[in-house]
């Protein structure tokens, strides 16, 4: 909570609401109508849970959260981009169904969501079953817009950062663009903020 808590105080650009799903914690803009970003500890992810058998469905269960709906997806060329990764708690379906949720995806293009996002959520979810982790992720935005009403916003950018619960080293950082070629850059955490212009308050 006090990491949110500060986050929030860093960057007030954009009235927000902060959601705890005990799994994860979302900090989300109505103005915007997508979440800026979301943390998670993640232990052992991954699991047999089968999302298309289980015909999870993206939804939102907070009436006061303004989430875009499956209807400003369609034909807007962005697909529905986990931030908190559905098969990193795939080891527990009701854990993995709660990341279906409005407020727990940013419109990401096809690359984005199924080249380089998906590559790096892999591969961070293999560290997980070596050390605990912390991860924090989110979106860039600068004006992008989608869905029916055009007031959904989009990122220009995505970004991560994973650290060890253990050694509280900065494991992993960097940027993806949210383009037709989506491309990942290797960042700082100062370099990161700088970009952001907002602090990320790390685990001491």
């Amino acid at each position: 909570i006090t990491i949110l808590l500060i986050l929030y105080l860093s960057s007030v650009s954009f009235a927000q609401i902060i959601v705890n799903k005990k799994i994860y914690k979302v900090n989300f803009s109505n103005e915007l109508h997508v979440p800026r970003w979301v943390s998670y500890s993640l232990k052992d992810g991954g699991g047999p849970c089968d999302r298309e058998k289980e015909g999870f469905r993206f939804k939102n269960d907070r009436p006061d959260l303004l989430c875009a709906k499956d209807g400003d997806y369609s034909k807007s060329g962005y697909e529905k981009g986990h931030l908190v990764n559905a098969e990193d708690f795939a080891f527990d379906c009701k854990k993995e169904e709660l990341t279906f949720r409005y407020y727990n995806c940013i419109p990401q293009t096809f690359s984005a969501n199924h080249h380089v996002w998906l590559k790096y959520e892999t591969e961070i979810r293999k560290w997980s079953k070596d050390q605990k982790l912390y991860i924090i992720c989110g979106g860039y935005f600068k004006g992008k817009k989608m869905g029916k009403k055009k007031d959904i916003a989009v990122p220009d950018w995505c970004w991560k950062v994973v650290q060890s619960y253990k050694t509280k080293e900065v494991l992993f950082c960097g940027i993806f663009t949210n383009e037709k070629e989506s491309v990942y850059t290797p960042l700082t955490i100062a370099q990161l903020e700088k970009k952001l212009k907002s602090k990320i308050i790390l685990l001491k």
